[in-house]
């Protein structure tokens, strides 16, 4: 009985927000994650105390390192994941800021098994081309080791749908009005007279939720069932 209640339940969002890392030098540490080009959200200093924040380019998981913290040993955090779309990209724009990257490499018995061979890392990109399969590495100067993992096609049941809306940029916004027009004007041709923004709203705000062109033409029964709007 209790575990159909929990099955049931409506999951609370739980993402992932920091990580604590262990430096040896504060100010060192907090120059290289810069260097890196990763956003400095927080410098707090008082005292013994000194708490440094960044975090990475566009990710909605920060770093957190400093004294006075709860962090482990400074350089035993190991495997760190930096996903990216594009690896090799990825370790030039590094090697552009300064830092010590590995070539790129795949593993010989797949992502992150280190149980094959002597070295399990083998040079060069996965021979197949596959997502999750194609890494480079990078420390910081305490030896936290960094791992950047390609992935340009997430698995099947890999993405969270979305909460709310990400942000858009002009392009893509006026993409999605022009394919809400043409989808609003089949409806508008079978039904009476209403305001086009009822029907652009819902349809609009699927879409930026992660529903397909299809399940957002539920607008059409917002329109019918909410607002009464009868067909012609």
């Amino acid at each position: 009985m209790e575990a159909t209640r929990l099955a049931k339940a409506k999951s609370v969002d739980t993402k992932l927000e920091v990580v604590m890392i262990g430096v040896s030098d504060v100010d060192r540490a907090k120059a290289f994650y810069e260097k890196l080009g990763w956003r400095l959200d927080a410098n707090f200093a008082a005292g013994d105390f000194h708490a440094v924040q960044v975090t990475p380019h566009n990710s909605p998981a920060s770093i957190i390192f400093g004294k006075g913290i709860p962090s482990p040993e400074p350089g035993s955090a190991r495997g760190l994941v930096l996903a990216v779309d594009d690896v090799g990209a990825a370790r030039d724009e590094l090697i552009a800021r300064g830092v010590d990257v590995s070539e790129v490499f795949h593993y010989a018995g797949g992502p992150f098994n280190l149980t094959v061979g002597e070295n399990p890392r083998v040079s060069g990109r996965d021979p197949e081309g596959r997502s999750y399969y194609s890494f480079a590495s990078f420390e910081d100067p305490d030896g936290n080791g960094w791992l950047l993992q390609e992935i340009q096609t997430r698995l099947p049941g890999r993405e969270w749908k979305l909460t709310q809306a990400r942000a858009m940029d002009v392009g893509t916004l006026a993409e999605l009005l022009h394919e809400t027009e043409q989808h609003h004007g089949a409806y508008e041709r079978t039904h009476g007279e209403h305001h086009w923004w009822d029907w652009y709203a819902p349809y609009f705000n699927a879409r930026q939720n992660g529903s397909t062109p299809e399940e957002a033409a539920a607008a059409d029964r917002h329109m019918d069932e909410v607002l009464h709007v009868p067909p012609r």
